[in-house]
């Protein structure tokens, strides 16, 4: 007998709920949140090899780029007598990256030297590389020329009394040199004019310079232009004015003689300016004739070299190379004030301050009578001896003194600079007053240089230096 089995049937049930641990898995975030955590991470990892990586890049760019700049700047010196590849060469080998400096170029001529490098190489990277970017570019490049265009100098030296001290003259004369030789050579033929301003209480002209100018003349003993305190507000030395000549006298003494030595106004020609010469031999041989006198007006000395430079003088430039006193190279000169391929510079020396001077009163020189008498006898001696104490002061008066002329000198430093005429000042041995009225003059307190001894003739040499300066073009 078979038994009969049944199976019970259970239906599905579409609704039912899942236990309260499974919906708590399935609404589980801590696993979504930790992987947005490590791809964030991963992609400030990335940007920070980046810039880790174009830091680095960049850093050795400008390592490159500043020995590249010291290599062409050295190189292209006109000094330098090495050739000019292999001291850029050896800057690159000394930097430490010899392969780096691919290709070398020089140009030079007679008086130019344009050295110029080129660098093209790459660094590889350490993270850009896992965005397909192996390396990263290096490019450098630098140029830099020494090129001696028109250069127009005007050197004023102070040979006042007080340069008879110890061995000041010596050490100027040996100092001139220096800068003569320095601005003059082949390199710079017909290019570097240079005048020489001898100045003490007042400038001699010469006969030549002064003859172009409307003088009434009073003498016949010297060249000296008496100015206006209008005149040190200008560059220009004015061809329309009509000036009064320097009285010719005396006025110091030292209570025993009748010195006769050191006139307002020298008659000796080796006070004379000399006028735009490239003559080497000329021109030392000028400054080996300055003799130390008399008393110290600055002013005086920077008028005159700012009127030298003046496009104004041009005629008279003319007309000294017509009389063989100026170099027929420089009929163009002074040039005009806005071309651009002509430096005028100044050099202003003094080893002391702005002094005083005096002047006979008109009625005491009138005539050529008085200027013979005056030419015989210094006034304070005659006056001490033939003049009652009561009248001195009818007989002479004070034309200029130490702060008035300070005034002057600044107002005639900034008339030039304003024309951009550069000034370098040059205080030897002077006191912190006369230091500090020189570097206001001077066209910013680098062109200034306060020497003592033989450090003048290094002063000198820095600024020929400088004159003949180093142009970093790129």
């Amino acid at each position: 007998m078979s038994k009969l089995f049944s199976t019970t049937h259970i239906p599905a049930i579409s609704g039912r709920k899942e236990p309260p641990s499974l919906r708590r898995f399935a609404q589980e975030e801590d696993g979504a949140l930790t992987f947005a955590a490590l791809a964030m991470l991963g992609g400030m990892i990335l940007i920070g090899g980046i810039y880790f990586d174009m830091q680095r890049n960049e850093m050795e760019r400008v390592r490159i780029q500043n020995t590249a700049d010291r290599a062409v700047l050295a190189a292209a010196d006109l000094d330098q007598t090495l050739d000019p590849t292999e001291v850029v060469q050896d800057y690159f080998d000394k930097a430490g990256i010899p392969d780096r400096a691919n290709s070398v170029t020089v140009d030079e001529g007679l008086n130019f030297r344009t050295v110029s490098v080129n660098s093209d190489s790459v660094t590889p990277t350490n993270f850009m590389n896992m965005l397909g970017i192996d390396e990263l570019p290096l490019r450098s490049y630098a140029e830099a020329e020494e090129r001696v265009n028109n250069v127009e100098i005007s050197m004023v030296l102070d040979i006042s009394g007080s340069m008879s001290e110890g061995d000041k003259m010596s050490q100027l004369r040996d100092a001139a040199n220096v800068f003569v030789d320095t601005v003059i050579n082949p390199s710079t033929e017909d290019l570097v004019s240079l005048s020489i301003i001898p100045y003490s209480e007042h400038v001699s002209a010469g006969p030549e310079i002064m003859s172009h100018f409307n003088v009434n003349w009073n003498n016949s003993y010297s060249h000296c232009m008496e100015f206006s305190e209008s005149d040190f507000d200008t560059s220009t030395m004015r061809r329309n004015k009509t000036y009064k000549q320097v009285q010719h006298f005396d006025w110091g003494y030292n209570g025993y003689s009748n010195t006769l030595d050191t006139p307002v106004c020298p008659s000796g020609s080796y006070e004379d300016i000399v006028a735009f010469s490239q003559d080497v031999a000329a021109l030392k041989y000028k400054i080996s004739q300055l003799v130390p006198r008399g008393s110290t007006s600055i002013f005086a000395g920077m008028k005159w070299a700012a009127g030298l430079l003046d496009p104004d003088f041009n005629t008279i430039t003319q007309s000294l190379i017509a009389s063989g006193d100026a170099d027929e190279a420089f009929s163009a000169r002074p040039a005009s004030f806005n071309d651009h391929e002509t430096l005028k510079t100044v050099i202003l020396m003094t080893d002391g301050k702005n002094h005083y001077s005096y002047r006979i009163n008109d009625n005491y020189y009138a005539n050529a009578s008085h200027a013979a008498h005056w030419n015989r006898y210094n006034l304070d001696w005659y006056l001490s001896r033939y003049v009652q104490s009561y009248y001195h002061n009818q007989f002479k008066y004070l034309k200029y003194w130490p702060d008035y002329g300070d005034t002057l000198l600044g107002n005639v430093c900034d008339a030039a600079k304003e024309k951009n005429i550069v000034i370098w000042s040059i205080g030897f041995e002077v006191s912190d007053h006369s230091a500090g009225v020189m570097e206001n003059c001077a066209s910013s307190p680098s062109h200034f240089f306060r020497v003592e001894g033989v450090e003048i003739k290094d002063a000198f040499k820095a600024i020929a230096r400088q004159i003949n300066q180093l142009r970093l073009t790129q």
